[in-house]
C-alpha cells in the first residue's frame, strides 16, 4: 500500500495526483480492462452504489472488447488511455511509448492518460502533456497482490482515504477476487464518511 510522498508530487507538478483538497470527494478509478470476466461486476457494483469511476484501458482490450468499452461510457462512466498493451515507460523510447499511447487512442479517443505502473520519463511526459491531462494517484489499493487481503485493502483505504484522493483499483483478472471483496466495502465506507464518489474529466 502507498500513498504518494509530498515532495514527489512537488517535483512532478505537471501530473495530476489529487483533485481539490477542500473538496471532500474521492476520485475512484480503474485499471486494466475492460475485462470481460470483471468488467461487467464492477459496472453492476457501481451501479448498485450509484456511483461513477473512470476506467483507464489498454487499447488492446478496447479492441477485443468494443461492446463493454461502449458500456462501460454509455453508464455514465469515464474513460482514459493505458497505452495499447501496458507498455512501462522507463523500458521504452519516447517515439516507441507515443506511438504505443497514439494507438491506443485510436480505440479510446480520451484526453486522460494514467502511465502503466506509473513509471514515465520527463521526455515522454513533455510529449504527452499538451494533449492529455496525465492522472496519477494519491493512493494505489494493491488489489493485484495476491499476498494482500481484501480487509487490508479496506484498512488501507480507511487510512489514506481524504479530500481530493485519487484511488486506484484493478478491473482485471489478477486483481478480481481482492478488488471485488474491498469495493463494495470501500464504497459503503465513503459514503459513510460523507465522501462524494466521483469520477475524472478531462
Amino acid at each position: 500500500m502507498r500513498q504518494i510522498p509530498v515532495f514527489v508530487k512537488k517535483i512532478w507538478r505537471t501530473l495530476v495526483w489529487r483533485i481539490n483538497p477542500k473538496e471532500k470527494a474521492v476520485y475512484l478509478t480503474f485499471d486494466d480492462g475492460p475485462n470481460a470476466a470483471v468488467t461487467p461486476q464492477v459496472l453492476a457494483i457501481l451501479d448498485e452504489y450509484k456511483v461513477k469511476a473512470t476506467f483507464f484501458c489498454k487499447g488492446e482490450n478496447v479492441r477485443k472488447y468494443p461492446n463493454l468499452f461502449e458500456e462501460i461510457k454509455q453508464r455514465g462512466h469515464s474513460v482514459g488511455n493505458h497505452t495499447f498493451n501496458h507498455l512501462k515507460g522507463f523500458n521504452n523510447s519516447v517515439e516507441d511509448y507515443i506511438k504505443n499511447v497514439q494507438k491506443a487512442d485510436e480505440y479510446i479517443q480520451s484526453k486522460l492518460f494514467r502511465p502503466p505502473y506509473g513509471k514515465i520519463k520527463p521526455r515522454q511526459i513533455r510529449a504527452l502533456k499538451n494533449d492529455y491531462k496525465i492522472i496519477m494517484w494519491d493512493f494505489i489499493t494493491y488489489d493485484f497482490d495476491l499476498k494482500v487481503t481484501p480487509d487490508e485493502i479496506l484498512k488501507e483505504v480507511k487510512k489514506r482515504s481524504r479530500n481530493g484522493s485519487i484511488v486506484v483499483f484493478h478491473d482485471s483478472l489478477k486483481a478480481e477476487k481482492n478488488m471485488l471483496a474491498a469495493l463494495p466495502e470501500a464504497l459503503k465506507y465513503w459514503k459513510q464518511e460523507g465522501y462524494k464518489i466521483c469520477s475524472l474529466v478531462a
